[in-house]
């Protein structure tokens, strides 16, 4: 089975509620959070978490996590604006059947957090 790896921008309470569910599984969305979007690259999750989630919540993660490729061309590659800007939109509807693909656990591969001032 060919797999495809994706990675995913999280904040401190994402990050601790993948942590309760074994580190198998992202939270479901909030109402006002119609799409789960992973990044189709590394350095796209470290420009959100650099640049969104540190100044919002203090610290950042990045996590990675792999499906496989067939079950993922249900949903079309949207690019969001540069070149690495590359993201799946899965509608929030379809978080636990997503969820239910993935392969192993997801893994946090870069944390960052806010300097003291």
């Amino acid at each position: 089975m060919e797999l495809t790896t994706l990675y995913r921008p999280v904040g401190p309470e994402e990050l601790v509620l993948i942590e309760q569910s074994g580190w198998k599984r992202f939270p479901p969305r909030r109402p006002d959070q119609p799409i789960f979007y992973p990044v189709m690259n590394e350095a796209y999750a470290i420009q959100i978490s650099v640049e969104w989630n540190v100044p919002a919540y203090g610290s950042g993660f990045v996590t990675k996590f792999s499906l496989s490729s067939e079950f993922l061309k249900r949903y079309q590659v949207e690019n969001v604006g540069g070149a690495i800007h590359n993201e799946l939109w899965v509608p929030a509807e379809e978080l636990d059947m997503f969820n239910d693909q993935i392969i192993g656990v997801i893994e946090v591969t870069q944390s960052y957090y806010k300097e003291a001032q």
